[in-house]
């Protein structure tokens, strides 16, 4: 039987590192991690059936929610081990070429734009911060008010809208405060900053709505103390309000150069 024509899948740019230490590294379908090396820089590579990872066969699998997330994990994986051991850019999901030769000629075409990036990134990591508002969350400030004997049921709904419209404008305006006193803080000990768009609140798992999706480039040196700044962030937090940081992480936010994602 004839073999499947195979591809390259290219999780992450580095510089080189001991080929022992991607013994029993593995990415995607299970396949084993390689690396490609060109001169001072490498690419973390699985070999994969091209019929797989082709343009027509993505098309398709991008729609299997299930698929994504194994291969969003496998991916997320190797990056965060290849991290471990050097410095990483991580590329975007399915980032895939016919063959190893054509991943170094993507290496030696793009190793001014690459190395520069390596440069910025060296004992640097990425720390995500969330911002949350509870919307109709009310304070201590503000008490049931007391419904007026007479007052008729059309009247009653239209103060109760008006009172959770003024909680809402009430706790966004505390949440905008939170949201600029914590860019400033944490903006000051991060050496970059990426904004995000902010997570629909039917799709993510946290309560409350998300109302700032920042990532920090921070010195690995300094990641201690910058989690303690969230952390204390958090602790003033005005009541409805939530600060929350995840992390470490690669620096997926700030691996500008896309050449290497253009394709095949």
């Amino acid at each position: 039987m004839e073999r499947p024509e195979q591809a390259s899948y290219v999780y992450a740019v580095c510089r080189p590192f001991g080929p022992a230490t991607t013994d029993g590294m593995t990415g995607v379908g299970g396949h084993p991690v390689h690396l490609v090396v060109e001169g001072d820089l490498a690419a973390a590579v699985s070999t994969v059936p091209l019929d797989e990872f082709d343009e027509r066969a993505l098309h398709a699998k991008l729609e299997d929610l299930r698929w994504l997330e194994e291969v969003a994990r496998a991916h997320h994986g190797v990056v965060d081990a290849v991290a471990l051991r050097s410095v990483a850019l991580p590329l975007r999901l399915a980032t895939v070429y016919r063959g190893d030769e054509r991943v170094r000629q993507v290496l030696r075409e793009n190793a001014q734009a690459f190395a520069a990036t390596l440069d910025e990134l060296v004992d640097r990591v990425e720390v995500g911060v969330k911002v949350y508002a509870e919307a109709g969350a009310r304070t201590a400030a503000q008490p049931e008010p007391r419904t007026p004997a007479d007052e008729s049921p059309g009247k009653a709904y239209l103060r109760r809208r008006r009172e959770q419209r003024d909680r809402r404008d009430d706790t966004w305006q505390r949440a905008s405060a939170l949201c600029e006193r914590a860019d400033g803080v944490l903006g000051a000990m991060a050496r970059a900053r990426a904004q995000h768009q902010t997570q629909n609140a039917a799709l993510s798992e946290a309560s409350g709505e998300n109302v700032m999706n920042n990532a920090y480039l921070v010195d690995g040196e300094r990641v201690a103390e910058f989690l303690a700044a969230v952390d204390e962030l958090n602790s003033r937090a005005p009541e409805g309000t939530r600060i929350e940081a995840s992390g470490p992480w690669a620096p997926y936010s700030f691996s500008s150069p896309r050449a290497a994602e253009a394709g095949a």
